[in-house]
């Protein structure tokens, strides 16, 4: 990153929003309409009014120099009906949806070992890059492994081997990189980090391929032992003062990778909740973490969701459904549908993003402006279908998109030269940061649409009153909008491969 390009967007995040405390999401028992009209007295936002606001405008382009940087103010003015000729953003925030949890990325033993290998300045850099909401993009949520994932050096686990009752168990091993890493983060986010953790595998002994590697399964006896698991390791990391917020039951339950992985059919993952990993949740005093079924793509999100959910006795355990964008694997494209159907069906449950990455790295793949509009495509419309969170895959990588033990490099935000001690940043930092520093925690989702599919968008109404609204054009053209909202309108221009941002208040 060129010291040009990051005084652009230190210049520019001294003008971001302010953060808001973190609201919790949590299931109801009880049915609740999929849209509210905004009153004090429904527990919502209060009326939003345009008058006397402007729009502050932040701005990342392909084949310029603006990286989230500010790019003026716009002005609102009484606006008459629009042409079917005019291209127009209309927000509405009288309606709300979903309210927002976190945007973040996973804290792996990848990211820990690289970032120890940066010298202190990089290290400094690199917090104030992800967890500062006014210097950075202020990332809030995060996930990370239950015993080694393909992004770590080796294979390992937390018990000797056969240590059926869990005697043995420890996190020495997270003591070295992960864990002193994951204090930092949350001290960067001013304590407000909310942690989320996912296995990849049981230890070799409890699986039926007596392997952690290419996928097998978690054997009958093992089970109970499996479930007690996740509280040992849940209780120790939170004795090292990290609070856990969740967990999922199993990253990527039907992957039978090189890497670490365990398979269960959607039947095998609903006993196992209602029957081993719920109850022990509730009996080891964690009815309050929140547990989230399937964690893989939106191919079979539905089929997966209507198994476990249409169970009464798993679903009272389950607080969402987690999903992947690795569905275009088979060539087609990312299927949103599925989200929607998942929502409309099941709108008590909440869907959470809970990976991604662009895989097969290669250095000179680094400014492929492709990265960030990948980002960019599926947040917004995650988010219109419903989605409450956004996690990233590894939050950093070295120069070789790894440590990977297994080979399977792949690419970060942000990549750390060890050789030199610099942060490389790409462009799917900045498109993740159009979402995360201006979309706080407790924001609610409002209406944002687009009269042609040349811009894509999503708005949200934050805790302190302000409006953020997202516009990407993916095109080669530039494209000349209105900006519209109660009858009145700002003139916007979308560079070609840009989103912005703009903040109403």
């Amino acid at each position: 990153m060129t010291n040009k390009l990051l005084s652009l967007l230190l210049l520019s995040a001294s003008l971001g929003v302010s953060t808001a405390s973190a609201q919790k999401t949590s299931k109801s028992t009880t049915s609740k309409p999929a849209t509210q009209k905004t009153s004090k007295a429904a527990g919502t936002v209060s009326a939003f009014s345009v008058a006397g606001k402007k729009a502050q405008v932040f701005t990342t382009a392909a084949n310029t120099e603006l990286r989230l940087s500010a790019a003026g103010d716009l002005a609102f003015q009484p606006a008459p009906q629009p042409l079917e000729t005019q291209l127009c953003v209309f927000v509405d925030p009288g309606h709300t949806f979903q309210t927002m949890l976190g945007i973040g990325a996973a804290l792996t033993d990848a990211s820990a070992e690289t970032f120890a290998r940066l010298p202190k300045q990089a290290q400094q850099e690199f917090m104030q890059a992800y967890f500062s909401p006014t210097k950075g993009i202020g990332y809030t949520l995060a996930r990370t492994p239950i015993n080694s994932s393909d992004f770590s050096s080796g294979s390992y686990t937390y018990v000797a081997d056969k240590d059926a009752e869990l005697k043995t168990f420890s996190v020495k091993h997270d003591e070295q990189f992960r864990i002193p890493f994951i204090k930092q983060a949350m001290a960067a986010a001013g304590g407000k980090l909310t942690m989320y953790v996912s296995p990849w595998s049981p230890p070799a002994w409890m699986k039926d391929n007596n392997d952690m590697l290419h996928g097998g399964k978690l054997l009958p006896q093992y089970r109970q032992a499996w479930a007690n698991y996740y509280i040992k390791f849940i209780k120790e990391y939170e004795k090292q003062g990290i609070p856990i917020w969740g967990l999922t039951v199993q990253n990527e339950t039907m992957a039978k990778q090189i890497w670490e992985s365990c398979l269960y059919t959607a039947e095998e993952e609903r006993d196992f909740i209602k029957e081993y990993l719920g109850p022990t949740l509730h009996k080891a005093g964690m009815k309050d973490k929140k547990l989230i079924a399937w964690d893989h793509n939106r191919d079979l999100i539905y089929q997966r969701a209507s198994t476990i959910l249409d169970d009464p006795k798993a679903a009272q355990y389950v607080w969402g459904i987690g999903f992947h964008w690795y569905e275009t694997w088979t060539g087609a494209g990312m299927n949103f549908e599925n989200l929607r159907r998942v929502h409309e069906t099941f709108p008590n449950t909440n869907l959470i993003f809970t990976e991604g990455c662009v895989e097969k790295f290669s250095l000179d793949r680094i400014n492929d402006w492709q990265l960030g509009e990948k980002y960019g495509m599926s947040m917004i419309n995650d988010f219109n279908s419903g989605t409450v969170g956004w996690t990233d895959w590894n939050i950093l990588l070295d120069e070789k998109g790894g440590p990977n033990h297994v080979g399977n490099f792949c690419f970060a935000p942000i990549h750390a030269d060890t050789r030199s001690g610099k942060l490389l940043y790409t462009n799917s930092y900045y498109y993740i940061g159009h979402f995360s520093r201006f979309i706080r925690p407790g924001a609610k989702r409002i209406i944002s649409s687009s009269s042609r599919d040349v811009l894509s968008t999503t708005a949200y109404r934050n805790p302190d009153g302000s409006v953020a609204v997202v516009v990407m054009n993916g095109t080669d053209t530039k494209q000349d909008f209105q900006l519209r909202l109660q009858g009145q309108a700002a003139s916007a221009v979308s560079l070609p491969h840009s989103i912005q941002t703009f903040v109403i208040k």
